[in-house]
């Protein structure tokens, strides 16, 4: 089977084509595609049967070559490459596709090949935009693509959202992210955890702490776990008060 290698790093490139062309039955194609521009032209060109895919590249990354390969009527199958964190792995095993994690081992590249199928649209759709783990039911966790690559983010370790153009950030205990995602999106569906304290901010409700009045007469949450106060809007200041009394 003809392996068509998709990486921006010379040396990677270098390696997994030598892993490949150690193992029977597989053949790296030259020339390798050093981001996903050239990955689309090279698979068009060279009809590869399985595409080894790096997930973190400028520009065009592995995920989004997968989502446009699915797009297609027929397309090579698809094995993604991932650094080793946590929530990248989890988010790669709980959606079901192929993957290596990087360093790539030989004996787990020659398995991962050898289970090679096309990443379909729920399975890119539980990589690309935030799913339920469990694949019904409610969210346990929330995934966010950085550069790292896939990061899913537990939902009790969230401490807020704040909305901001067309972003929103995810403030939780380990850093923060961005989702593209609305932030009326996510009351609706965590509305029994969080609460808005503004119109562009919703907090976890069993972290709040305490309400505090500036010199300035501005209203300033902290919630537990966090340094920095939240401004909270004159018109949510009597619910986040209501609440209070009742945690």
């Amino acid at each position: 089977m003809n392996v068509l290698i998709v990486d921006d790093e010379p040396l990677a490139r270098e390696r997994l084509s030598r892993l490949v062309g150690e193992l029977d039955g597989y053949r790296s194609l030259e020339p390798a595609a050093s981001n996903g521009e050239e990955a689309l032209d090279l698979i068009d060109e060279m009809h590869p049967d399985i595409v080894l895919l790096d997930i973190c590249m400028p520009g065009l990354d592995g995920l989004q070559v997968a989502a446009r390969l699915c797009e297609r009527d027929t397309s090579p199958a698809v094995v993604f490459c991932t650094a080793g964190d946590e929530f990248a792995l989890e988010a790669f095993q709980e959606s079901a596709v192929g993957y290596v994690v990087k360093p790539v081992r030989k004996e787990n590249l020659q398995e991962a090949l050898k289970n090679a199928e096309r990443p379909n649209r729920m399975q890119l759709a539980a990589l690309t935009r935030p799913t339920a783990i469990a694949g019904n039911g409610p969210r346990t966790h929330i995934s966010a693509r950085t550069r790292k690559g896939i990061e899913l983010i537990p939902l009790d370790k969230v401490l807020y959202f704040i909305a901001d153009h067309k972003y929103v950030t995810l403030r939780h205990e380990g850093g923060e992210v961005l989702l593209d995602e609305p932030l009326k999106a996510l009351e609706d569906e965590f509305g029994d955890r969080f609460f808005r304290i503004h119109r562009n901010a919703l907090v976890v409700r069993d972290r709040i702490e305490r309400l505090q009045r500036t010199p300035l007469g501005h209203f300033q949450l902290y919630l537990r776990g966090l340094e920095e106060g939240l401004t909270v809007s004159r018109r949510h200041v009597p619910g986040v008060r209501k609440l209070m009394q009742n945690l």
